[in-house]
């Protein structure tokens, strides 16, 4: 969804009907931040779209710092935390849910330490190929920490989670980063989102299997 301004808005469309769809299978409270995952992803590539199109037009300065800022706020701010707040608020485990507040504090202090860097240091995004390169002056030395700190804040959470099937979102998360990190390490911000269309598609699976438990539970109660 990333390798042109049409193919992210065109992605942005695509991934916010997914997520309009998902949202409609929300039958508990507590599901509606997982169920906008998709939404936020649509978002996101809409955002990288207006990206593109100020790289591709010069003069557009301020488009361009706008849409970046948006774009990483989502993917290094917002991510982090989002992910773990999610499967948090859906899991019914009280002692899974003590774990996964530790992922959630760590995804907190990343986003603090991104908010800050996209306060204090500039980011150039550049064009390369058909990738976006978000080259950015924040602290060489704390890179591979804060990595760490992402993987931890939006991996563990998905396969410690009782959630039938949420394991599969996962494995989705897992293999997207192997290959965005084997085969775009410069363009990982960017290409990782490709797969935010597959991934929207197995949150929509899980909450429509989810729906059709809770109908049959609802079912059974009733016949009681």
């Amino acid at each position: 969804m990333c390798f042109s301004s049409t193919a992210s808005f065109i992605g942005g469309a695509v991934i916010s009907t997914i997520g309009i769809a998902t949202v409609m299978k929300v039958h508990k409270p507590s599901q509606v931040l997982f169920a906008s995952i998709p939404l936020f992803f649509g978002f996101q590539q809409i955002a990288e779209g207006l990206v593109w199109l100020s790289l591709k037009s010069p003069g557009n300065a301020g488009l361009e710092s706008f849409a970046t800022h948006i774009f990483l706020i989502m993917a290094q701010v917002i991510w982090p935390v989002l992910i773990p707040v999610s499967i948090m608020h859906m899991e019914k485990s009280s002692k899974k849910r003590k774990i996964l507040s530790v992922f959630l504090a760590v995804g907190i202090i990343l986003a603090c330490y991104y908010s800050y860097c996209l306060i204090a240091f500039r980011v150039h995004p550049i064009i390369k190929g058909y990738h976006i390169q978000y080259d950015t002056e924040f602290p060489e030395s704390l890179a591979m920490v804060a990595f760490v700190f992402y993987i931890a804040a939006t991996l563990p959470p998905l396969f410690m989670s009782s959630i039938k099937r949420m394991y599969l979102f996962g494995l989705l998360m897992t293999f997207s980063c192997l290959v965005t990190g084997i085969f775009y390490t410069q363009y990982l911000t960017s290409v990782w989102c490709f797969f935010a269309a597959l991934i929207s598609g197995v949150i929509f699976w899980i909450l429509h299997e989810e729906k059709k438990l809770f109908n049959l539970e609802k079912l059974k109660l009733l016949k009681i």
